[in-house]
C-alpha cells in the first residue's frame, strides 16, 4: 500500500501582479537544514496576517523552478514502473489561472514543453532501448486515446467536432475499471506521429477567455496511452493517464456570460464531488460518491491500482488568498489516501487448440455432406443393410474425439448401466435372448437404385424439380402481403406532427416570453398591454387556472375603468351644454385646471385614448403587483398655460373672430370630409366628433348638439385643448 504523492508548484509572478502582493512561499521544515528540496508551503491567515499556516507535501517547487526540474524529479521515476506493469496516473489540480495546462501541456519551445510531451518522449526512448537490448525478442507498442469531459459529457478529441453526438460517449465498468464506450484508440509508432495527433486534438478542446485567464480550459482533458510489451507468448499491458483538470472559478471575479456560467457550474460541481470523495475516503466512510460526476468516476482516487501523482498548482498573489487556502486543504487530505500498487500480470497469447491424434479404429473428422449429394450413398447403404439384416448405415460420420468401441463392448456396457427398479416385475429368462426389433423405413421412402437411367429420364426428372421449385416460389410471393404505400395526406400529417413535436420547446419559450412582457406592463400600470400579452400567452398554456384568473381580473378592472371614464365624460358635457343654454359663461371656467376639482378630466387636457385623469382612479384599481402603487401626478404639472390662454380669449366678452366662426361652422356641418381637412383630425377623430354631435355624447334624448364656442368643442370626446389649437392654426392659411 502506498499513498498519493502530492507535489506543489508555485507559478511565477505575472506582469500585472506586484511583488508586495506575493504571500505564498516555499520552505523546509523547521530545524531541517540538510534538505535541498523544499517540502513545505507557508501562507498567512486570511483574518490575521501574523498567523502563518504551514502545509507539508512530498515536494514543493517555487517560482524559479523549470519544467525540466519538475519532470526529472517527479515524473521520470514513474516510467520504469510503467514498463514493469504498473498503471500510472498524473493529474494537475488548482483554481483557474494557476498554470495547470502550462504544467501538463507546456509551450512550443523545447524548454517550455510540459509533462505530457516529455513523458511520451522518454517512453519512446525506453521502448527502443528495450527492443535493442532484447535482440528483437520483445516488441513494444503504444496506443493513444484523448478525450475531454465538457459539461459532464464525454467527447472524443481525436474525432472531428462535427461527428460528436449531443449526449457524448457513455461510461461502463469493466473488471473494476471505468472504460469509455466507443473511444478512438490510435497506435503511435513514433514521437513525431504523437505530436501531430496531440496538436490536432488540442485544437478540438473547449477553451475560452475569462477575466482571470485569457486561455481558460472549459473542460477536463484526459490523455491515455497504453503500453503493450510482447515477449514470446507473454503480453503485458500497462496504462498511463495524464489528466489536466479545469480550475474552479469564482463567477464574481470572472465576469462570465451565460454560456461561460453554464460551463463554470459544471466544472465547480465536478470538483466539489471530487472534494466529497476525498473527504469520504479520509473519514473511512462506506459509500464513496464516485458516480455523482463522470470526472470522479474516471479518476477513481483510492480505487485505481497503481502509482498516482498529484501536482498542486498555486498562485502566489494575494487576490487568490482564499482559493489557495482551499486548494492546500484539499491537497492535505488527498495525500492521506492509500492506493494499492498492484502490478499487472502478464497474459499468455491465445494459441490454437491442439487436435488429438486419431489412430487405430478412430475415424478422421469430416465435414457434414449436404443431403443432395448423399442420396446415392444413402440408397446404397440401405440396400446393403437390407441384405445383411442390420440397420441401415448413416449417410454421414459423427464427430468424436474418442476411439470407437466394438459392438460387443457397447452392449456389455449397456447391460451394466441398466438399473432394475424394485417396482417392476423381473423379466423372464427367455426374454433376454430376444432383442428389440429395429426400426425400418417404409417401402415408399426407400429409393431403389435404378439399374440404368436414360438421358430423357434424367431430363424429365430435372424439369419436374425445377417446375416444383418455381411453383413453390410463386406461392410464397402471392402469400406475402403487399406493402401498403403511405398516401400524401398521411405523409403531410406526419411531417406536421414531427414539426409540432420539435417546436414544443420553442412554443413554451415563446409563451414564457409573453408572460414576462405581461408582468412588465402590469408593473408599469399598462393594463391594456398586460391583458393583450396574457391573452397571447394563453394560447401556449391553455389549461392554466392561474393565468385564467389573472385575465379575468384584468378584464374586470378595465371594464370598471371604462365605465368610470364614460360616466365622468357625460357629466362634463352636460355641464357645458347647460352653460351655453343660459348664455352666461363664467370666466372662472377657463381656470378649471387650477382648481382642486375631483371629477373627470380637465377641459384643457391633451387628447389621449389610453390615459385618463387620476381623479377617479383608486389605489386598489391601479395595483398590479404587491410592490407597485400608483402615484398621481401633481396638479401643478397638469397645467397647460398655452391652451388656457387661448380658451380664455375665446370665452371673453370680445366677439367671435372669423377664424373661430369658420371652425365652428365646419364642426356643426357634420361633414366628415371637411372635418378631416382640419389639422390634427384623422378619420377616427372625425367620426368621434360626428358621433358626439349626433346625440351620442351629451345630447338629451338623442338630439343633435350645436357647438357654439371653443369651450364646448373642447368638451367633446376625442377633442382637447391641443386639438382645438391645431384646428385654429390650420385655418390661418385659408383666411
Amino acid at each position: 500500500m502506498g499513498g498519493i504523492r502530492v507535489v506543489a508548484r508555485i507559478r511565477p509572478q505575472q506582469s500585472s501582479e506586484f511583488e508586495r502582493d506575493c504571500i505564498v512561499s516555499a520552505g523546509s521544515p523547521d530545524g531541517d537544514s540538510t534538505s535541498q528540496q523544499p517540502s513545505m508551503v507557508r501562507i498567512p491567515s486570511f483574518k490575521n496576517e501574523h498567523e502563518i499556516y504551514s502545509f507539508q507535501f512530498s515536494s514543493v517547487y517555487d517560482q524559479a523552478s523549470t519544467q525540466q526540474i519538475i519532470f526529472d524529479n517527479e515524473i521520470s521515476p514513474t516510467i520504469k514502473h510503467l514498463f514493469n506493469g504498473f498503471d500510472v496516473t498524473i493529474f494537475a489540480y488548482g483554481v483557474t489561472g494557476t498554470g495547470k495546462t502550462h504544467t501538463m501541456r507546456g509551450g512550443k519551445s523545447l524548454a517550455e514543453r510540459g509533462i505530457i510531451p516529455r513523458l511520451l518522449s522518454s517512453t519512446y526512448r525506453r521502448c527502443r532501448k528495450i527492443e535493442k537490448d532484447s535482440g528483437g525478442e520483445t516488441s513494444v507498442g503504444i496506443a493513444l486515446s484523448y478525450y475531454e469531459i465538457y459539461n459532464d459529457k464525454v467527447f472524443d478529441l481525436l474525432e472531428a467536432p462535427e461527428k460528436r453526438t449531443p449526449t457524448g460517449l457513455q461510461l461502463r465498468d469493466n473488471g473494476g475499471k471505468t472504460v469509455v464506450v466507443g473511444l478512438t484508440e490510435r497506435p503511435c509508432e513514433s514521437l513525431k506521429e504523437f505530436e501531430k495527433l496531440y496538436d490536432q486534438a488540442n485544437v478540438n478542446r473547449s477553451t475560452s477567455a475569462t477575466k482571470l485567464n485569457a486561455h481558460s480550459s472549459r473542460s477536463h482533458a484526459i490523455l491515455c496511452f497504453k503500453v503493450t510489451m510482447t515477449t514470446g507468448d507473454q503480453v503485458r499491458v500497462s496504462t498511463a493517464s495524464a489528466i489536466d483538470l479545469a480550475g474552479s472559478e469564482d463567477n464574481r471575479r470572472t465576469d462570465n456570460g451565460k454560456e461561460r456560467m453554464v460551463e463554470s457550474a459544471s466544472i465547480n460541481k465536478s470538483l466539489f464531488v471530487l472534494a466529497k470523495c476525498v473527504e469520504a475516503i479520509s473519514q473511512n466512510q462506506t459509500r464513496i460518491p464516485y458516480r455523482e460526476s463522470k470526472m470522479t468516476r474516471i479518476l477513481s482516487l483510492g480505487q485505481n491500482n497503481g502509482l498516482t501523482v498529484m501536482i498542486l498548482n498555486l498562485a502566489p498573489c494575494r487576490s487568490y488568498h482564499l482559493d489557495t487556502i482551499s486548494s492546500l486543504n484539499f491537497a492535505n487530505r488527498t495525500k492521506k489516501i492509500e492506493v494499492r500498487e498492484i502490478e499487472n500480470e502478464p497474459m499468455a497469447k491465445g494459441c490454437s487448440r491442439p487436435t488429438p491424434a486419431l489412430t487405430g479404429s478412430s475415424v478422421q473428422r469430416q465435414p457434414l455432406r449436404p443431403l443432395t449429394t448423399a442420396v446415392h450413398n444413402t440408397a446404397m447403404g440401405t440396400h446393403l443393410a437390407s441384405q445383411k439384416g442390420d440397420k441401415p448405415a448413416k449417410s454421414f460420420s459423427v464427430y468424436s474425439d474418442k476411439p470407437r468401441s466394438s459392438g460387443v463392448q457397447t452392449n456389455a456396457m449397456k447391460e451394466i448401466s441398466k438399473r432394475s427398479s424394485p417396482l417392476k416385475r423381473p423379466s423372464d429368462a427367455g426374454a433376454l435372448s430376444f432383442s428389440r426389433p429395429a426400426k425400418r423405413r417404409s417401402p415408399d421412402r426407400i429409393q431403389r437404385p435404378s439399374a440404368a437411367m436414360s438421358k430423357a429420364a434424367i431430363e424429365d426428372m430435372i424439369e419436374k424439380k425445377v417446375t416444383d421449385l418455381l411453383a413453390a416460389r410463386a406461392l410464397d410471393h402471392t402469400s406475402a402481403a403487399p406493402v401498403r404505400e403511405i398516401s400524401e395526406e398521411v405523409s403531410r400529417r406526419l411531417e406536421l406532427l414531427e414539426q409540432k413535436i420539435d417546436g414544443q420547446d420553442d412554443s413554451r419559450e415563446q409563451g414564457l416570453t409573453f408572460l414576462l412582457m405581461a408582468k412588465q406592463h402590469s408593473v408599469r400600470g399598462e393594463d391594456k398591454s398586460a391583458l393583450r400579452m396574457f391573452l397571447l400567452a394563453k394560447e401556449y398554456f391553455p389549461d392554466n387556472a392561474k393565468l385564467e384568473m389573472k385575465i379575468t381580473k384584468l378584464q374586470t378592472k378595465l371594464k370598471e375603468k371604462q365605465m368610470a371614464v364614460e360616466r365622468n365624460t357625460h357629466v362634463n358635457i352636460s355641464s357645458g351644454d347647460s352653460g351655453q343654454a343660459s348664455g352666461k359663461v363664467d370666466k372662472a371656467t377657463a381656470s378649471l385646471p387650477k382648481e382642486a376639482s375631483g371629477r373627470g378630466r380637465s377641459v384643457f387636457d391633451d387628447d389621449d385614448d389610453d390615459y385618463r385623469g387620476p381623479a377617479n382612479i383608486s389605489e386598489a384599481d391601479c395595483e398590479s403587483d404587491d410592490s407597485f402603487r400608483y402615484r398621481a401626478k401633481s396638479k401643478r404639472a397638469m397645467k397647460k398655460p398655452g391652451a388656457s390662454s387661448i380658451m380664455h380669449d375665446e370665452l371673453g366678452d370680445e366677439p367671435e373672430t372669423p377664424r373661430t366662426k369658420q371652425l365652428l361652422d365646419i364642426v356643426n356641418s357634420q361633414d366628415i370630409k371637411r372635418l378631416r381637412l382640419l389639422r390634427g383630425v384623422g378619420a377616427k377623430k372625425a367620426e368621434a366628433i360626428i358621433e358626439a354631435l349626433c346625440g351620442g355624447d351629451g345630447g338629451e334624448g338623442g338630439c343633435p348638439v350645436v357647438v357654439q364656442s371653443l369651450a364646448q368643442l373642447g368638451h367633446l370626446r376625442g377633442v382637447g385643448a391641443k386639438t382645438v389649437e391645431n384646428m385654429r392654426a390650420g385655418l390661418e392659411g385659408l383666411l
